[in-house]
Order: structure tokens, then sequence, then C-alpha cells
């Protein structure tokens, strides 16, 4: 068993024992079994899958920082939400508002732009979640 501990700057999303985590880190998805080795990851804007007695839950999970030690995985997201919790329209809008905030900043610093298509994916990633694709 796993312990997962899910925290965002607002709350504990979740603290529960589960038998497997996957999540999206800046390399690539990673699949978290018991006794896996430790790791510190930042996180990519991606649904977060956990399973738990033989049931999978997700959750859209933007920035932060995964870490597995001791059978301890630790999530700390900049947001992570369930898709009973997502509105569709507030993400459709976001997803808008990002896009024109990249396009202002194509040509500008490269920080600006990866923060524009961060916003983009996570907007899509809670666009994906809520629609259940």
């Amino acid at each position: 068993m796993l312990k997962l501990e899910i925290v965002t700057p607002e709350k504990r999303v979740f603290d529960a024992e589960v038998d497997s985590v996957t999540v999206t880190t800046a390399t690539g998805e990673a699949g978290i079994l018991p006794n896996h080795a430790p790791l510190i990851s930042a996180l990519k804007p991606g649904i977060l899958t956990y399973t738990a007695k033989g049931s999978s839950d997700k959750l859209a999970v933007s920035g932060g920082f995964v870490e597995v030690n001791n059978n301890t995985v630790s999530v700390l997201a900049d947001t992570a939400s369930t898709a009973d919790e997502i509105d569709v329209a507030e993400a459709r809008a976001d997803k808008e508002a990002a896009e024109k905030a990249f396009a202002a900043v194509a040509t500008g610093a490269i920080e600006d732009t990866e923060q524009a298509r961060d916003q983009i994916e996570a907007a899509n990633v809670r666009i994906q979640l809520a629609s259940g694709k």
C-alpha cells in the first residue's frame, strides 16, 4: 500500500491509502507502485489517477511537485480538482484567456510563453476530466 497525500495552497485534497498512483511529471507520465524508488519531480498539468480497493479516481492537477519516499506519495499541487468540482464553462473561458495571453506574449520572454502554455494545458486537462474523456 501507498499513502497518497495531495495538498494545494488552499486545502488538503486527499489523504488515504492507495494501491497505485499515476502522475504527469515534467519528464512524462510516472506510474508509482509500492516500494517505488525515491523520486522528486516537477508536475506538469495533467490527470492524476489513483487506484484503491479495485476502483480508480482521477483529479486534474496543475503545477507543483511530487515526492515519493518510503511508500508515501506527496503531491504539492497548485490546483487539484475532481471532475465534479470543475465548471466546464469556466475552464473554457480560462483556456480562451490563456490562448489570448499566449498570442500576446508569443514573441516575448520565454518564461511568459511557458506560463501561458501551462495555463492553456491546465484548462485543457480540466475540460478533459470534466467531460469524461
